[in-house]
């Protein structure tokens, strides 16, 4: 069974950074597309990043192009997210998600596996 466990979630203040990290366990990391995801309180869970098994695909929503990166180490079964200039609107939980099939993918429901979340709240 596939773990996802995230961390690194916390208190900022706007244009802070915050980096999270979601380690895996227990399948086939280097082989999966790795996503992040955020859902704010009474909205619907939306799609964040997404980076390939090998590292060489990427897509970011576009709220958070050119501020957030995503990132692997496949030798440590773990992806990041780095966000950068943060903003009160990127407050969320943050998931962390996997798709074994290793697509393309933003939709929440193709992805297969997911972490439990992590807080992230940015203070205006």
């Amino acid at each position: 069974q596939v773990q996802l466990v995230e961390s690194g979630g916390g208190l900022v203040q706007a244009g802070g950074s915050l980096r999270l990290s979601c380690a895996a366990s227990g399948g086939t990391f280097s082989s999966y597309t790795m996503g992040w995801f955020r859902q704010a309180p009474g909205k619907e869970r939306e799609f964040v990043a997404l980076m390939t098994s090998s590292g060489s695909g990427t897509s970011y929503a576009a709220s958070v192009k050119g501020r957030f990166t995503i990132s692997r180490d496949n030798s440590r079964n773990t992806v990041y997210l780095q966000m950068n200039s943060l903003k009160p609107e990127d407050t969320a939980v943050y998931y962390c998600a996997a798709d074994r099939r290793g697509r393309i993918v933003t939709a929440s429901g193709r992805y297969d596996y997911w972490g439990q979340g992590t807080q992230v709240t940015v203070s205006s």
